[in-house]
């Protein structure tokens, strides 16, 4: 099992690299919402940018990235299944198929927005931008903790990031309402 460090480095690689994309498509997503209600021609010179960057980062970054942290994910379970016998390996099975739900989503939301259908705040979107947070802080903790038990304290402390961000994302709102160039 030589190769197996290698194959664990790229799965681990590409993770955060699909991440990377995760994290950013929500944002120029918020762009894009926000864009569309500017006045011409400024929204469509706009528009036009982001849809080819979201497309750009969507296909050429996010999801190969996926699609090869997959594959190496269950290259890594066939070397050693017996970690789909550890309750932490479970939950953490669990939270990655959320993440695949999620990225799906960004797929629908990206698909409408491609085609100049908002239905979508930017504040909406600015809240659906932590979903990939919170799922990476548990993943994290779980793969570093690999106890089953330890996880619930995890959770507690997402519940808590989330609250955290949701408290930041009102609190930015209204310094933006004050200051529309933040």
């Amino acid at each position: 099992m030589e190769y197996y460090n290698y194959i664990k480095a790229l799965h681990l690689i590409f993770v955060i690299t699909w991440f990377a994309g995760l994290f950013y498509i929500p944002r120029l997503f918020i762009y894009h919402i926000e864009a569309a209600q500017k006045p011409e021609p400024e929204s469509s010179i706009l528009s036009a940018q982001l849809k080819l960057m979201t497309k750009r980062l969507w296909y050429i970054i996010t999801w190969p990235s996926a699609v090869l942290a997959s594959v190496f994910a269950f290259w890594l379970l066939f070397i050693n299944p017996y970690w789909l016998q550890q309750d932490w390996m479970l939950v953490k099975l669990g939270f990655v198929l959320l993440l695949y739900i999620y990225h799906m989503k960004c797929h629908f939301i990206f698909k409408e927005l491609q085609n100049d259908i908002f239905k979508w705040t930017s504040n909406q979107m600015r809240l659906w931008n932590e979903v990939s947070t919170l799922i990476l802080f548990a993943v994290v903790f779980l793969v570093i903790l690999k106890n089953a038990f330890n996880w619930i304290y995890g959770v507690i402390g997402i519940f808590v990031l989330a609250g955290l961000l949701m408290l930041g994302i009102r609190i930015y709102k209204r310094m933006r309402n004050k200051n529309p160039e933040l």
